[in-house]
């Protein structure tokens, strides 16, 4: 009796065990942004469809434009990860959809991902004005208050 549920045990384990590293090895999807589909773009025809057209086929805009309203743009990415490793690229796009002023589509351009340019952000701080507390102050700074004290000085 024991013998057997002795084996059952390590039959349970082994399969517990085969099953969640086979879940380990399975990778994590993570889509951002708004992948659009081939059949909805070719929906939007230039010189014809209006915004309400677009926004109605295309879904909201992913960005418009800082300089130019009359410019929309349509990003999307899908990534993979396995587990602890960085995620990898799987698929990604960009649409740029230009309008003239009345609010009609003038042109339809993919654009390549891979002509994108890298823009390093700059390490540095905002000046903040004020007392900067050092770390002997933060471990010190308390040694004289008491503790039931500290939290009525506020509540009168």
């Amino acid at each position: 009796m024991i013998v057997t549920m002795i084996h059952r045990l390590r039959s349970l384990s082994l399969c517990f065990l085969l099953a969640s590293s086979v879940m380990a090895c399975s990778p994590t999807v993570a889509n951002r942004g708004n992948m659009v589909d081939e059949e909805k773009l070719e929906e939007v025809k230039a010189g014809e469809s209006s915004r309400e057209d677009v926004a109605r086929i295309l879904g909201t805009p992913t960005q418009v434009s800082t300089f130019d309203e009359n410019t929309w743009y349509y990003f999307g990415r899908s990534t993979k990860q396995y587990s602890f490793l960085n995620p990898e690229v799987v698929a990604q796009q960009a649409v740029e959809v230009h309008f003239d002023d009345s609010g009609i589509v003038t042109k339809i351009a993919k654009l390549d991902p891979t002509e994108a340019q890298d823009i390093a952000p700059v390490d540095r701080r905002t000046p903040t004005y004020g007392h900067e507390t050092t770390i002997l102050e933060q471990l010190v700074g308390n040694l004289g208050k008491p503790a039931g004290l500290a939290g009525k000085e506020g509540k009168k």
